[in-house]
């Protein structure tokens, strides 16, 4: 599964997909694996990047609307 919420708010920070990965402290091989869908995203990831992003995990995950993200 591939995750567009997470690739839109990594692209509106302006952090590359190494810089996103290093934050998140896995290798870019490791997103990028996410990001193809080839292994899932654990739980604990997903909640760090809703709190870097400063968004909800439903949003990330696709199961909520763009207007829910908080401001």
């Amino acid at each position: 599964m591939k995750y567009p919420n997470i690739e839109a708010e990594r692209s509106r920070r302006n952090l590359t997909r190494s810089e996103l990965a290093e934050n998140l402290s896995v290798s870019r091989a490791t997103y990028s694996n996410w990001q193809s869908g080839k292994t899932e995203i654990p739980g604990c990831q997903i909640i760090a990047m809703a709190k870097l992003f400063g968004v909800t995990s439903d949003y990330l995950l696709g199961l909520s609307s763009p207007d829910s993200r908080p401001a």
